[in-house]
C-alpha cells in the first residue's frame, strides 16, 4: 500500500512528481472505474476533460487508459472548464465525469474533480475514500473487454443551455471586461459572442488576458486574492465598460467588478441572483451558506422566496438544494449553483443572469449594490493563522456567547445580536480560523467588533 496525499476531502489535488504523476493518475482511473462497475452488469462511460495546465492533457490521456483498462468506455471533450464535465455528464446521461483541473492552485500542482451520473459530487463520503483506497492498493480486478475511447465536442450543446437561463432580447447595449486569466475560459466566451452575434444580442466583450496558456504568464488566476484584481479593474475603467468579469483557471467561479473598476464582494452577488431567480419563479427556495447572510435572508423573503441555510461547501450546498428542490444556491466565494445545471455550480452563468438584470432594471450593477453593502456592511472573509484554532474559538464563544440573541453550529459558530453577527470557522485543511462579521447599516460598529474579535483570537 502506498499512500496517496493528493486525495483531499472534495478532490484531488496534489504537487506534480512527487504526488501526482501520470501513473497515480492510471491508477486513479483504475480505481474509479473499478469503483463505478462494481455489481454493474451493463458498460459504463465516462466523461473526461482537462484545463489548460501544461500536464493536463498528459494526466488525463493516463486517466483515460486507467478508466478504458477497466472496461469503462471514455468520452473525452478535450480542453474544458470544469463545468462543462458536469454540463457533458448531465446532458449525455452518462456514469461520471473526470476534470484534470488545479484550478487557482500554484503552477506546480495538478488534480482532479470527479462526479457520478447526474453530475452528483464525489467526495471523503461518498466514494471518493473508497477510490483512494483501491489507487493505494494498485492491484485491480482484470476485465475480459477493454473500454473504448473518443473526442466529442458538447460546446455547442452547452452554450445553447447557458443562453436558456435569459431572454437574449432583454439585453440592451453593453460593453463588458471579460479577463479568463488565461485559464480555460476564453473558448467558451468566443463562442457565446458568436452566438449573441447571431442573434443579434448588443453586447461587446472586451478580452483579457483570454489566450489560453498553461504557463501563465499573467499570474495564477484567482480573483479572490485582491493581488489578482488589477488587471480587471483597470481594464474596466480604461475601456469604460458596463461590467467587469474574472473567472478563475476551470472557471466554476466568476468575480464581478462594477463599472468603476470596484470588486463586488460575492456575498451581495448572492442576493442579487437570489432576486433575478425569484422573479422567474416565485416562492422558489434559495440555499446559501452560514458565514453572511443577513442581506440574502432579507432579499430572499422580501422577494417572496425562502431562505435556506445550509453548510458550506460545494457538495453540501449541492445536497441541501437536492433535499429543498431549491431553484439556486449561492456562497460568498463566488460558487454560484443552479437548479436547472443538475445542483452544479457554474462561473458562465452568473455574468449572463446579472447582464440580463442589468438592462430589465435599467440600473448599473453599482447601484444594484450599493444600497445593499449600505445596508449589510460585512468584513469580508478574514483568515489568522493560528497554533490551536480550536481553543481559539472556544475563547470567542466564551466571550460572546452570553449576551447572544442566537446561536448556530451548521457551521463553525454563528453569533448573532440585535444589530450585528458574525461567523467563526475552522479549515478543514490547515490551521487556519475564517471571519466572517456583518452588521445592519452600521460600518462602524461592523469594523470594530471585527478588530474585537481579531484581538481575541490572537490572544
Amino acid at each position: 500500500m502506498e499512500n496517496l496525499t493528493c486525495f483531499k476531502a472534495y478532490d484531488i489535488r496534489g504537487r506534480l512528481g512527487d504526488e501526482l504523476n501520470s501513473n497515480i493518475a492510471y491508477r486513479i482511473g483504475r480505481a474509479y472505474g473499478q469503483f463505478l462497475t462494481q455489481n454493474a452488469t451493463e458498460r459504463k462511460t465516462v466523461v473526461v476533460g482537462g484545463d489548460i495546465r501544461l500536464t493536463s492533457e498528459e494526466l488525463k490521456l493516463a486517466l483515460a487508459d486507467g478508466l478504458m483498462d477497466s472496461g469503462v468506455d471514455v468520452l473525452d471533450i478535450g480542453l474544458s472548464g470544469t463545468e462543462e464535465i458536469y454540463f457533458a455528464t448531465f446532458h449525455l446521461k452518462v456514469d461520471g465525469g473526470i476534470e484534470v483541473t488545479a484550478s487557482h492552485n500554484p503552477i506546480d500542482y495538478n488534480g482532479m474533480k470527479l462526479v457520478r451520473e447526474g453530475a452528483r459530487p464525489i467526495s471523503g463520503d461518498t466514494g471518493l475514500r473508497e477510490i483512494q483506497v483501491l489507487a493505494e492498493g494498485n492491484v485491480f480486478i482484470s476485465v475480459s473487454q477493454k473500454g473504448s475511447y473518443k473526442k466529442i465536442s458538447i460546446l455547442d450543446e452547452y452554450v445553447d443551455h447557458l443562453i436558456g437561463y435569459i431572454q437574449p432580447e432583454n439585453i440592451k447595449p453593453m460593453k463588458l471586461v471579460v479577463n479568463s486569466g488565461n485559464g480555460a475560459a476564453g473558448h467558451v466566451i468566443d463562442a457565446v459572442e458568436k452566438r449573441f452575434n447571431a442573434l443579434n444580442v448588443p453586447i461587446e466583450f472586451v478580452k483579457v488576458h483570454h489566450e489560453a496558456n498553461g504557463n501563465f504568464p499573467n499570474g495564477i488566476p484567482n480573483p479572490l486574492l485582491p493581488e489578482c484584481r488589477a488587471d480587471t479593474s483597470n481594464a474596466v475603467k480604461a475601456h469604460k465598460a458596463d461590467l467587469g468579469i474574472a473567472f478563475d483557471g476551470d472557471f466554476d467561479r466568476c468575480f464581478l467588478f462594477d463599472e468603476n473598476g470596484e470588486f463586488i464582494e460575492g456575498y451581495y452577488i448572492v442576493g442579487i441572483l437570489a432576486e433575478a431567480f425569484l422573479q422567474k419563479e416565485p416562492g422558489a427556495k434559495i440555499i446559501h451558506d452560514p458565514r453572511l447572510t443577513w442581506n440574502t435572508i432579507d432579499i430572499v423573503t422580501k422577494a417572496g422566496g425562502v431562505p435556506v441555510m445550509s453548510k458550506t461547501g460545494h457538495a453540501f450546498i449541492k445536497e441541501r438544494m437536492r433535499k429543498e428542490d431549491a431553484i439556486y444556491g449561492g456562497e460568498m466565494s463566488a460558487h454560484h449553483y443552479f437548479r436547472d445545471f443538475a445542483y452544479c455550480d457554474s462561473g458562465m452563468i452568473p455574468w449572463l443572469l446579472v447582464s440580463e438584470l442589468m438592462s430589465l432594471s435599467n440600473q448599473k450593477i453599482s447601484q444594484m449594490v450599493t444600497s445593499r453593502i449600505k445596508a449589510y456592511p460585512s468584513s469580508g472573509e478574514i483568515n489568522s493563522k493560528l497554533s490551536d484554532p480550536k481553543l481559539s474559538i472556544q475563547n470567542v464563544y466564551e466571550q460572546y456567547s452570553t449576551d447572544a440573541i442566537s446561536i448556530d453550529e451548521t457551521d463553525g459558530i454563528s453569533i448573532e445580536f440585535s444589530d450585528w453577527r458574525f461567523n467563526l470557522r475552522s479549515s478543514n485543511t490547515e490551521p487556519v480560523v475564517r471571519l466572517n462579521v456583518e452588521s445592519k447599516a452600521d460600518v462602524y460598529l461592523m469594523q470594530e467588533q471585527t478588530d474585537n474579535i481579531l484581538k481575541l483570537l490572537k490572544k
